[in-house]
């Protein structure tokens, strides 16, 4: 029987992670190997899972970190050791992306394979900038062209039949050879004043487009500086861009923001920031790794209920909720060691989020402080408390020291069992990424939900200098500990998702600049 493993070809689109396919995004989290290119943007980068296999192949026009040649061959290899390997291209990979050749190989050796096609720039850029490819009173057609010339360096442009299309001319991987292009089209009888644009960076945080005519296009884009990866678009539609564009209209369009986060995190923070125009680096600092078997949580649940007085559960995380419950399941305990013996049993919960996770599991916390804050949700349970109530903390193992002061000074009983280690990690590969874009200056604000995901950030970003970090903190504690590393720190008014994201749209929003 074939051990061979299987090759999906899949493109990521021109860099927003939003334009990923459904099918592109199912394969980052379930193939073995990800062989990529240097195309593929940090908000993509971010959503491939710690312990994954990645291999960059950095190919980008003019720089290979290795030809070709050698790429098909590590598709090959890795396919035979009986792996699963998605080939991560920029855009669509049958568009100016050899994925045709990188299947001959495959095919030869009769490896199976699948395509993905992905969203080409040649159509998605140019929409973030606001111009149509066809338009019915501007363009009937469009014609996507590579801007490569021969490895002798000999033209291959017919542009004459370029001209006489009369449609968009869409050019892509062309801007160093745009006056050549433009001259060429010019000479062909392209009217010089014909409208035509280029568009870097597009769908990206930091994309920018210069719009002019072809006569001037190459001198307008030289002074704006205009860099690489580009799209060259010739034709009337590109008049349309001043009237139509909207990306950078967003209320946090062109910022780019790092959202460090527990692994299991659902991202709302992430959602939210999106919604509002903004690109995000999802940076999974801190994961939890569960203690099991757990033998003190065993020895508290057993005793539970049975003690004369009233008991409190305390649960200071969604992921320890979520833990909680899959280690009692893994001791073969259930609901009726919480409640089935006693009716005096009270839920607590540290803040909104871990109200909402309690609630996944059919139970309503009875007590959530007004600050979310371990210090808070001790003081606001230490209030509640009967006289003698035994207390069980299930939390982290370097939980909060400030959570078992109050309910100690208030004569309570207190068990503070640890259910799950914290990991600080990432991803090398995104790593090296994301400390290139805070070099270049193309990461506006880090957010932090709580102390460790700021030590987590500290840790796996060893070499940034922290003090050119505005951090936004979603509480105060969260803020002194960013506050020891020099950052510039901003706090929400109030320690929820919402809160945070009202603060970074005054800050960084668009009325705001």
């Amino acid at each position: 029987m074939d051990q061979s493993g299987k090759v999906w070809l899949a493109g990521a689109g021109p860099g927003d992670a939003g334009l990923l396919t459904v099918k592109t995004r199912e394969l980052i989290e379930s193939s073995d190997v990800i062989v990529y290119d240097a195309l593929i943007s940090a908000e993509i980068l971010s959503l491939i899972p710690p312990g994954k296999e990645v291999i960059n192949v950095g190919k980008r026009s003019g720089h290979h970190l290795m030809m070709q040649q050698e790429i098909n061959e590590i598709l090959l290899r890795e396919a035979q050791k009986g792996k699963n390997v998605l080939r991560l291209k920029g855009g669509d990979p049958f568009v100016f992306g050899r994925g045709g050749e990188e299947l001959e190989l495959l095919v030869r050796h009769h490896i199976p394979f699948e395509i993905v096609p992905g969203i080409t720039s040649a159509s998605a850029v140019p929409a973030y900038a606001g111009i149509p490819v066809t338009h019915r009173d501007h363009a009937s057609s469009f014609h996507v062209v590579t801007g490569h010339p021969r490895r002798d360096g000999t033209e291959t442009l017919d542009y004459a039949s370029l001209v006489n299309v009369e449609g968009t001319l869409v050019f892509l991987m062309g801007l160093t050879s745009m006056e050549r292009i433009l001259n060429g089209l010019i000479e062909a009888g392209l009217d010089p004043d014909t409208p035509a644009a280029v568009l870097e960076k597009g769908t990206l945080a930091a994309q920018r487009r210069v719009v002019s005519v072809a006569g001037r296009l190459a001198e307008d884009a030289g002074r704006a500086g205009i860099g690489t990866p580009a799209v060259i678009l010739v034709g009337k539609v590109c008049a349309l861009s001043e009237q139509f564009c909207w990306a950078e209209e967003r209320p946090l369009g062109g910022r780019q923001i790092l959202i460090t986060r527990p692994r299991m995190s659902s991202s709302a923070l992430a959602g939210k920031l999106r919604s509002l125009g903004a690109q995000v680096i999802e940076l999974p600092a801190i994961s939890t790794r569960s203690i099991s078997p757990n033998f003190a949580l065993q020895r508290a649940m057993k005793q539970f209920g049975d003690r004369a007085g009233e008991e409190w559960l305390l649960f200071t995380s969604p992921a320890g909720v979520r833990i909680f419950f899959e280690q009692l399941s893994e001791l073969k305990m259930d609901m009726r060691y919480i409640f089935g013996r006693s009716a005096r049993v009270k839920i607590a919960a540290i803040g909104s989020a871990t109200e909402k996770a309690l609630r996944g599991y059919g139970l309503l916390a009875d007590v959530v402080p007004d600050v979310y804050c371990a210090a808070g949700l001790g003081e606001a349970v230490a209030a509640c408390a009967q006289p003698g109530a035994r207390i069980t903390a299930v939390r982290a193992m370097s939980g909060s020291e400030e959570l078992l002061p109050p309910l100690l000074e208030a004569g309570l009983k207190v068990d503070d069992i640890p259910l799950y280690e914290t990991v600080y990690e990432t991803h090398g590969q995104v790593k090296e990424k994301i400390q290139s874009l805070f070099e270049e200056g193309g990461i506006d604000a880090v957010t932090f939900t709580s102390a460790s995901t700021v030590k987590g950030f500290v840790q796996t970003m060893e070499q940034l200098d922290f003090q050119s970090i505005h951090a936004f903190c979603i509480g105060a504690k969260t803020a002194e500990e960013a506050s020891k590393y020099g950052m510039h720190i901003s706090t929400a008014k109030e320690a929820s998702m919402d809160s945070m994201t009202e603060q970074i749209l005054e800050e960084l929003g668009r009325h705001g600049r």
